[in-house]
């Protein structure tokens, strides 16, 4: 019974092919787009999560201010070394303390020049942000302490300074600062922001507050917990005490903050499954639309077919087998646009993954339950046309023309 019912179904949509084409065409069209905007959010989300988990998941980042909405940093006093020294002194279990002056110069080698970022900080910064050398050395005490000169340059600033050749050994201008370049930084690529983290010159913080900043203040400050310490632990210990050295009463506000990366790394993942979230949901909307425009066509057709109708009822078709049959048909069309929609959106997504170069991460659950939804939407929107020709009247149903 079921394969004759199928038969006729299928016989029923292959005389108006283009409007059953048509027809599914919102079906697809939904289908396609919940799949290829999750599948574009679940990338993104990894390549966020897989970015930031390269800063480590025991790193916190302390900034002068309150960083957030509505919340002015611009006035909040900067740390000084001798909070760098409270730090290490006093805060137990760090692995790393890495103060950091952070600019932008104009770098010049031979005749090639950029513009760039420029870090201050100590040998303490590699360990802190877990970034290893890919040629050359570390900053050496005598350098931390600014009497000497040296930098460390990015992939980037490599490539684009002195293209193939090694730069260890020569010299570079940073704004008017010589500078010999003592090292290479292994490639990092891009940030969670999408900077390029390889295009960058490091060099210690006392010669870039002598010569490129001209302050003697910090700016920030990279911490790194030493590994089964407890990041919370660490980040209350420095928020204490900041809080004693800046003088802030009981009942103020902190005027800096300590940021752990695993709480920036939650906030940021949490942030992007929410757009894929909400942008699934908005394609979910012409899900629907494809739903009524079943409906219709699925009406147009019990129209057309009303003497087809009538005689199969006045030779002995049941109501229950007319409505089957006209059901079957409406999910036949929905199922066709569901694997059709599945089989668009992952090669879309595809598409623009490898164009955005973020994972191709693609949801089982997500293909699964689109290609059920556009089942049953051809179940719920057909059911009500299959109704209408399961209860004609056979006598009126023969007369209409």
């Amino acid at each position: 019974m079921w394969f004759e019912t199928a038969k006729l179904a299928w016989r029923a949509i292959s005389r108006n092919m283009l409007r059953s084409f048509l027809t599914v065409l919102g079906v697809v069209i939904g289908v396609a787009a919940v799949i290829a905007m999750v599948t574009i959010g679940n990338g993104t989300t990894a390549k966020v999560r897989d970015e930031l988990s390269r800063l480590g998941t025991n790193t916190l980042f302390v900034r002068p201010g309150q960083w957030g909405p509505g919340r002015a940093s611009a006035e909040a006093k900067r740390f000084t070394d001798n909070d760098i020294t409270a730090i290490r002194d006093q805060v137990s279990g760090l692995r790393a303390v890495a103060p950091i002056n952070r600019g932008t110069a104009t770098v010049i080698a031979g005749g090639a020049n950029r513009s760039t970022s420029v870090i201050g900080t100590t040998s303490d910064y590699l360990i802190a942000q877990d970034w290893e050398l890919a040629l050359g050395r570390d900053f050496l005490p005598n350098e931390d302490r600014g009497s000497q000169a040296a930098c460390i340059i990015g992939e980037t600033t490599r490539r684009e300074l002195f293209g193939a050749a090694d730069p260890v050994g020569q010299s570079i201008r940073v704004s008017n600062v010589s500078c010999p370049v003592i090292g290479v930084l292994a490639v990092k690529g891009q940030s969670g922001m999408g900077d390029d983290q390889d295009d960058t010159v490091i060099m210690p913080l006392k010669l870039h507050q002598r010569r490129i900043g001209g302050t003697t203040t910090i700016s920030s400050i990279v911490l790194s917990a030493q590994d089964g310490v407890s990041t919370a632990k660490v980040q209350a210990d420095v928020e204490s005490l900041l809080r004693e050295r800046r003088r802030i009463a009981i009942g103020r506000d902190d005027d800096f903050s300590v940021n752990d990366m695993s709480q920036i790394a939650a906030a940021m993942t949490g942030t992007t499954m929410l757009l894929t979230g909400l942008l699934g949901a908005v394609a979910a909307v012409s899900l629907l639309v494809g739903g009524i425009g079943i409906m219709n066509i699925m009406l147009v057709s019990v129209t057309e077919r009303t003497r087809e109708i009538g005689i199969r009822l006045a030779i002995g078709a049941l109501e229950n087998q007319v409505l089957t049959q006209f059901l079957v048909e409406a999910v036949m069309l929905s199922i066709f646009g569901g694997v059709t929609g599945i089989i668009t959106g992952l090669a879309l997504a595809y598409g623009v993954v490898i164009f955005l170069e973020v994972p191709f991460v693609a949801s089982p659950t997500i293909i699964l339950l689109a290609f059920l939804f556009s089942a049953a939407i051809g179940m719920i929107f057909g059911y009500f046309p299959a109704r209408r020709a399961a209860q004609l009247n056979p006598i009126d149903a023969l007369r209409h023309e």
